[in-house]
């Protein structure tokens, strides 16, 4: 297992700049946004040429590419999904140039005017299909983020989501930190959905209980997300149950911790983390 990182806070760095960043604190693998006008990789200029320049520049910097990022929680959305749908395809066959075996992207939001579980039942199965066609043709593995704002919420709703959607290239990119504010088991995915966790987000969540004790888990305030080392997580505890259940891939820091420097922070994160991988 290794550490890795979303590359998102250095959007603005050239990707140069990035990997030489990764390298000097031993992080391993880039998860990298792929979409049009993409700062790394805009997919609506990816050619082989620049295919080719993108895996050379990570690759002399002895980095791989973990998975290409396309976060567009809108593919439940009539008015949204043809876009979202489009870029998704086109994140597919960045990966498919650029010799990555995993997508990240999100499940959408609740549908207008249904609830989450209807959603998963009656809406993800079809929207979902073009997506999964493209990506079975393209030998690609697509891992939906369970972040809670979506229709992928508590256990339960990962289970019924792999009802609805049983095909084998689909699966998780498991983020622990969303299970903990929800107050939900952060350990049992791992046993639960071995077989479906393509990809890892490490990010964490600070509780602050005293405050929670005063306004209740609906107000605001109580959490906040911050960077492994920094929150609830027991990361040794978590990786150690990670290999149990046979994944050995990457360990993507996601840095949404607003109290840290972006360099900084990816460091302290990966020096933490390397001690358990």
């Amino acid at each position: 297992m290794e550490t890795g990182m979303l590359t998102v806070p250095l959007a603005q760095k050239p990707l140069e700049e990035v990997c030489e960043f990764a390298e000097s604190v031993s992080i391993k693998a880039l998860e990298i946004p792929a979409e049009p006008g993409g700062a790394h990789i805009d997919t609506a200029r990816l050619d082989k040429k620049r295919a080719q320049a993108i895996r050379q520049t990570v690759e002399r910097h002895s980095l791989y590419i973990s998975a290409l990022a396309c976060y567009t929680p809108h593919l439940t959305d009539p008015a949204g999904y043809e876009k979202a749908r489009d870029q998704i395809l086109s994140a597919v066959d960045a990966a498919a140039q650029l010799g990555v075996g995993v997508v990240c992207t999100l499940a959408g939001y609740p549908a207008p005017g249904t609830t989450p579980l209807d959603t998963i039942r009656k809406v993800l199965p079809e929207a979902f299909a073009p997506v999964l066609a493209r990506a079975k043709e393209k030998n690609i593995r697509i891992a939906v983020e369970n972040w809670p704002r979506t229709c992928l919420r508590g256990l339960d709703t990962f289970e019924l989501l792999f009802d609805a959607i049983p095909a084998e290239h689909f699966g998780l990119n498991y983020d622990p930190s969303h299970l903990v504010r929800q107050e939900c088991d952060w350990l049992a995915p791992i046993s639960m959905f071995r077989d479906r966790i393509f990809h890892v987000h490490a990010k964490d969540v600070l509780i602050d209980r005293a405050r929670r004790a005063r306004v209740g888990i609906l107000g605001e305030g109580w959490w906040r997300y911050v960077l492994p080392g920094f929150g609830e997580i027991r990361w040794g505890e978590l990786i150690s149950h990670l290999r149990q259940n046979g994944y050995d891939g990457v360990l993507s820091i996601e840095h949404e911790d607003e109290y840290q420097l972006v360099e900084e922070g990816f460091a302290r994160a990966a020096w933490h983390l390397e001690q358990f991988c």
